[in-house]
């Protein structure tokens, strides 16, 4: 119960705890599983989507960040990809304005260094490749960090060149 008083758990979480209990049996946490989700103190369906909203909405994380968090919470997969079914499909959108929110921490670094760390960074938080590099290129592009070709381009060794 003190558990539960201090954070939201899944059933899987919920029954790993019991079971850390001394003299609790697979019996006993199915028993307590059972009773505490008759009360509507456990809900995996419930828990799912305001993990995914919080994720969604406080964090900006994207999609694929938001189901690496359901599952590393035990929640079971056919209801974490009904979770993930009900985010508003603005990954782009939320991407870009997370972009914004980073650019100034890029200010000064040469434009291929600004976009790798901002592309790096939205990929972190589970954008796909092809959302954070155009996010990245966007946000770069309202504050005037441009490419600039008055540079030479090394001969040789693995550089990031984006297309555009």
């Amino acid at each position: 119960m003190r558990k539960l008083r201090s954070r939201s758990l899944s059933l899987a979480e919920a029954r790993t705890v019991i079971r850390g209990v001394d003299g609790a049996d697979d019996a006993i946490a199915d028993e307590l599983i059972d009773h505490f989700v008759d009360l509507g103190y456990l809900d995996d369906a419930a828990f799912a989507e305001q993990l995914a909203m919080s994720a969604v909405e406080r964090k900006g994380e994207g999609r694929r960040a938001v189901a690496e968090t359901l599952r590393k919470r035990g929640i079971p997969r056919d209801i974490a990809e009904a979770a993930l079914a009900e985010l508003p499909d603005d990954d782009a959108e939320r991407a870009l304005d997370f972009a914004r929110s980073k650019v100034r921490g890029v200010d000064g670094a040469e434009y291929d260094a600004a976009l790798r760390r901002l592309a790096g960074q939205l990929a972190r938080r589970g954008y796909p490749s092809s959302v954070a590099l155009t996010a990245a290129r966007t946000a770069l592009e309202e504050v005037g960090i441009g490419r600039s070709r008055s540079f030479p381009r090394p001969s040789s060794g693995v550089r990031f060149t984006p297309d555009r």
